[in-house]
């Protein structure tokens, strides 16, 4: 049996994604995302399911942000480093994960490299119709 993080991989070479929209990500020089599946929760009616990747070009950085729902995130390849509101930052490498609360902010989310890129794979569980990104203004 082929495990999640082959399926994914599997995905993407296919170019089975689609462009997962969240304007506070879009544009020139930020990070590429790419839905791999969305889904309706029938055991939590008005929930919504989503699976994707964030990729990071080298020494590429988000926008500060946050999510209405919960967020797992899943280092597929290089090394992330994520800050959250009131953490310190931590650089989770190939293999490691991190769970985001609803609403915490994510003050940082950078390639924690300047020559090799890094991909996450992402899972969020959200309301259905939410944006599923809201940006959140630069701390001064």
């Amino acid at each position: 049996m082929k495990t999640l993080v082959q399926i994914a991989h599997f995905a993407l070479l296919c170019g089975a994604a689609v462009s997962l929209h969240a304007s506070a990500h879009d544009g020139a020089g930020q990070e590429t995302r790419a839905l791999l599946l969305q889904r309706a929760l029938p055991d939590l009616p008005g929930k919504t399911g989503i699976m994707a990747t964030v990729r990071y070009a080298p020494g590429q950085a988000s926008t500060p942000h946050e999510h209405p729902g919960s967020v797992f995130a899943y280092v597929l390849e290089g090394a992330v480093t994520s800050q959250m509101e009131g953490s310190a930052p931590v650089t989770y490498r190939a293999g490691q994960s991190w769970y985001e609360a609803p609403h915490a902010g994510h003050l940082v989310s950078k390639n924690a490299s300047a020559t090799k890129p890094a991909t996450l794979l992402v899972f969020l569980l959200t309301g259905q119709g939410e944006d599923i990104l809201i940006a959140r203004p630069a701390k001064p």
